[in-house]
């Protein structure tokens, strides 16, 4: 269960928005990316049992997972395995990322890690054109048969891409790969819930199906009222939110929220600049320009209500308590100081939860797309940089 605490405003100052909810949702509705919004377009019955099928058998198999993906590709899946993972605990399979940056050092020391490894790589990208993710994937695709054979090493590769066009999927047509598809009309950023991130998930141990019935029932009238709420604090002049966590396991939960809403709507000299902090670490380094800096940041708290028991005799409390109170006498001395605050607390740190709020968060960063006039599936400043890089290296061959 999720609680949403939208005081900031009150009805009548977001009561403007309303007339606009009929025209967003058809918009939604038409718009050839929108396909996450039915739960059941992610992912067909039947690639879903077998992608936990496969799942099962990488756990049992192998004692390594490689997952190769940047952005949406891998994001998603990381924030939902460090959110629903024990901190201490010993898995069953280690699950690594790569090809989400250039470094040669990262990459170089993976390679030399994996060299006493049982390991499988997935390789997610739908575009099968991210020049991170393609290194990566050759490299260790190198390594593979260097190590083994090409037929062993061709065991030990999964691709997740579009079902019909690209690199990867002709890859995976040339070499047989077993492959898993992500729908043309679900854009990477909003792929979490399809195989893309749902495999990796899957190995990790987690409850995939529990995940995706969070997402079924997530409240959409919750989800329209906080896009509404931050157009209205974009509006008058907040130009910087941050997503404020208590709870470090959801570090990369909000890196996958800055992507989603930079993506999603900073385009045409326009949007929300999304930042995030990790509280209470970061009350000491941001928390004095949160509480008197300049006025134009506001925040989306994310907490949890039961998580975690150890008692704390000189209080008579449990630390779970006083980090609740932490947050909102934190929030309380925010408003004091006229930073404002959206306060969503799950009741309990789970994969329905988060599911819930995965779904809750792509439909607000959708429809406050639409609310600044821009298309929230498209991301064409990507485009630009990807172009100048490879007009670079084109040069260089």
């Amino acid at each position: 269960m999720i609680r949403y605490d939208f005081t900031t405003y009150n009805k009548k100052d977001v009561s403007e928005y309303h007339t606009k909810v009929t025209s967003i949702r058809e918009k939604l509705t038409i718009d050839v990316m929108s396909d996450w919004l039915d739960v059941n377009k992610c992912i067909m019955p039947d690639e879903l049992e077998l992608l936990i099928k496969t799942s099962n058998e990488i756990r049992n198999t192998y004692d390594t997972l490689v997952v190769v993906g940047i952005g949406g590709s891998y994001l998603g899946a990381k924030a939902v395995i460090d959110a629903l993972t024990p901190y201490f605990a010993k898995n069953d399979i280690e699950i690594i990322f790569a090809g989400n940056s250039l470094s040669a050092a990262y990459h170089s020391e993976l390679i030399e890690y994996l060299k006493n490894k049982n390991y499988i790589i997935n390789v997610v990208s739908k575009s099968g054109s991210t020049l991170e993710s393609n290194l990566a994937f050759e490299l260790l695709r190198k390594e593979l048969i260097s190590k083994y054979d090409y037929e062993e090493a061709r065991k030990r590769i999964i691709i997740t891409t579009d079902q019909k066009s690209g690199y990867l999927r002709n890859q995976v047509n040339e070499h047989k790969y077993l492959s898993f598809t992500i729908p043309k009309n679900i854009g990477g950023r909003f792929s979490v819930l399809t195989a893309a991130g749902l495999l990796p998930i899957a190995v990790a141990g987690i409850d995939v199906k529990e995940l995706l019935e969070g997402a079924r029932g997530s409240d959409k009238v919750e989800a329209f009222r906080y896009a509404f709420i931050r157009d209205k604090f974009y509006r008058d002049g907040h130009y910087l939110e941050s997503f404020t966590v208590y709870e470090p396991k959801l570090l990369y939960f909000t890196e996958w929220l800055k992507q989603l809403f930079a993506e999603s709507q900073g385009k045409e000299n326009k949007g929300i600049m999304p930042i995030s902090a990790i509280n209470t670490r970061d009350l000491h380094s941001l928390g004095q320009y949160f509480q008197e800096g300049s006025r134009i940041l506001f925040e989306t708290v994310i907490g949890i209500e039961n998580y975690g028991s150890l008692r704390i005799d000189e209080y008579n409390l449990d630390l779970n308590e006083i980090n609740n109170i932490a947050l909102e006498s934190v929030a309380l001395a925010h408003k004091q100081d006229h930073t404002l605050s959206n306060i969503i607390k799950m009741d309990e740190l789970n994969a329905r939860n988060i599911g819930d709020l995965i779904y809750f968060f792509e439909l607000s960063a959708a429809v406050g797309g639409y609310l600044l006039n821009v298309n929230p599936f498209d991301q064409p400043g990507v485009s630009k940089y990807k172009e100048i890089i490879n007009k670079e290296l084109e040069a260089r061959k």
